[in-house]
């Protein structure tokens, strides 16, 4: 396989490689097909909590988040352990690289070709490793975000996002 120098730097040296302590969000991930199988763990900084009418409420805990309040969070943290192939490791590694520091809206825009770019190229035959970075990064947001919404005071279905509940709809939750 023909891999470029960076992609086997991240292979060889990744630097997100890491569980951590009470994650917000756990997204897990895999390809029946190759056997590459992706776990990823956001820890997330959480915004200031806003009141019903949008208005800021520093004494209001994290469960008291609106959709408003959401959409300051920054991943703070991030880790990943993979099983497979050196371009999944190195996908899971770059992931976590471009996500850290990122708003959760931010996080969400991270692409496969904004990955391969950044291993300076990827064999076309592992392309879909990066697309396993990708999803294991959206259902550990999608986790943190359902997690949010239920610890909310507000209604069940408030701040809920089209993407939680489509995706509660595929996996019967």
């Amino acid at each position: 396989m023909n891999y470029t120098k960076e992609l086997l730097k991240h292979f060889q040296n990744p630097k997100f490689v890491k569980s951590l302590e009470n994650p917000d969000g756990v997204g897990e991930v895999g390809n029946i097909n190759c056997g590459d199988v992706m776990h990823l763990e956001i820890k997330v900084e959480h915004p200031r909590a806003y009141n019903r009418k949008g208005c800021e409420n520093p004494q209001a805990g994290p469960e008291t988040f609106s959709k408003k309040g959401l959409q300051g969070a920054k991943i703070k943290d991030i880790g990943f352990k993979t099983f497979g192939c050196a371009a999944a490791v190195a996908s899971s590694d770059v992931v976590c690289e471009l996500a850290k520091g990122k708003t959760i809206e931010e996080a969400k825009k991270i692409t496969k070709d904004d990955i391969i770019k950044k291993l300076g190229g990827m064999p076309p035959i592992k392309i879909h490793c990066s697309v396993l970075g990708i999803e294991a990064l959206k259902r550990a947001i999608l986790d943190y975000e359902g997690k949010k919404v239920k610890h909310s005071t507000d209604s069940p279905k408030r701040g809920r996002t089209k993407e939680i509940e489509d995706w509660e709809g595929k996996n019967g939750k």
